[in-house]
């Protein structure tokens, strides 16, 4: 790669953390096996004074669900489920489901099936105002935040038992809705593999990866590496300590719900490991967890082309489809940065962001906290450098 545009990141990150956008930021990215720049900027925590390092340990929030994914796959390529599976096999609450539409409740035509929580079909939301789904989604949560730390604290196998009752959005497989699907499917692994769903990742995917500082909690001997959160008041930043989503903010103690949509917390290396794994298709410093062709599955578009419309009003999503909890960039000319055809990825509320390359043998990791980010225009921003700094031509927008 070009090191002299690739440099511009730095500038990047650093007017990220000068303007005061962000409190502190770091960067990754790795081609052909080998690292290509690491640059980082800013703070973990502005009151103490204690900058953004390489071992930063950051909430991934939704970056959480390319792990579920993977998680999923490992029972595909058992044997252990179908994707057509009703998800009412595994947990009770999915039975006999019904679906809001123009106030009036109507059976659903088919049951959610696994593949529906795999690709965002399924008819769930996540808590909100806008239908009865997500209302009665967002009173649940709120009674899993009221609960948190009691004694009388919500398990995922119970919470997610309780999504299954709440009407649906809309009939599953209709429609294309971000929500609560991939915190189902940890609560299936749970159930097919019989373990929880955090020993799970730990044995089949953390330690053979040596993904050391990821979980579902920050232990106290580690405290001092997890980022402050923050968020923007329109007058300038300020800590965030809201259990968003049902996930605490202090990460101090393992969790009773662990989240397969948010609740994971990594370093920038640590996931860098997970997304070379997927890169390399299942392997990654002489430990094989996928077959190839497992993750070929995972990594490319299963949507029905009637259905990237839904996908595509996000306008980080433009030119994209979704599968298996992941953005897939089938059409670079409709993308808003530079981009190339078969790119696959996904961020998180708090601003956490990977994409992987596989035609360019390339990854990028940005890491950060601050609520309500996602994909920004910084973050596209740095996507152009990152693609500008390939030795070959590429497609764009």
């Amino acid at each position: 790669m070009n090191q002299q545009r690739l440099s511009r990141l730095s500038e990047l990150l650093l007017e990220m953390t000068d303007t005061g956008y962000v409190s502190g930021v770091n960067c990754l990215v790795i081609q052909d096996g080998k690292e290509q720049c690491y640059y980082e900027a800013g703070m973990r925590d502005l009151t103490a004074r204690l900058p953004i390092t390489r071992d930063t340990i950051f909430r991934l929030y939704s970056m959480t669900k390319p792990i579920t994914a993977a998680a999923v796959m490992f029972l595909l390529e058992e044997g252990r489920i179908d994707l057509y599976d009703p998800v009412s096999d595994y947990l009770p609450g999915f039975c006999n489901q019904k679906v809001m539409s123009n106030g009036i409740l109507t059976p659903v035509k088919r049951p959610v099936i696994i593949q529906d929580l795999l690709n965002m079909t399924s008819g769930l939301t996540y808590p909100g105002e806008g239908c009865t789904s997500e209302i009665h989604t967002d009173l649940l949560m709120d009674e899993v935040i009221t609960k948190l730390s009691s004694p009388q604290a919500l398990t995922t196998c119970e919470i997610m038992n309780r999504l299954g009752k709440i009407p649906l959005a809309f009939h599953p497989g209709e429609k294309w809705q971000y929500g609560m699907s991939a915190d189902v499917l940890g609560a299936i692994v749970e159930i097919v593999s019989g373990m929880r769903f955090g020993d799970f990742l730990r044995q089949r995917i953390f330690e053979p990866l040596g993904m050391n500082d990821t979980d579902f909690y920050v232990p106290a001997e580690k405290q001092s590496r997890l980022s402050k959160a923050y968020q923007d008041t329109g007058k300038g930043l300020e800590e965030f300590h809201f259990p968003h989503l049902g996930i605490s903010n202090d990460m101090k103690t393992p969790p009773a719900f662990e989240s397969g949509g948010a609740g994971l917390v990594s370093t920038i290396d640590d996931y860098a490991h997970f997304a070379q794994m997927l890169l390399h298709r299942g392997s990654f410093d002489n430990h094989t967890l996928l077959s190839p062709r497992t993750v070929d599955f995972m990594t490319h578009a299963h949507l029905a082309p009637a259905l990237n419309p839904y996908v595509r009003q996000w306008e980080s999503l433009s030119g994209c489809s979704y599968a298996n909890l992941i953005r897939i960039m089938t059409d670079p000319g409709a993308a808003i940065s530079l981009s190339r055809a078969g790119e696959f990825g996904w961020d998180g509320w708090m601003g956490t962001y990977m994409t992987i390359d596989p035609v360019d043998d390339m990854i990028l990791l940005i890491m950060l906290q601050k609520t309500d980010t996602g994909t920004t225009a910084y973050t596209r921003r740095i996507r152009n450098v990152v693609f500008s700094a390939l030795n070959e031509s590429i497609q764009f927008a």
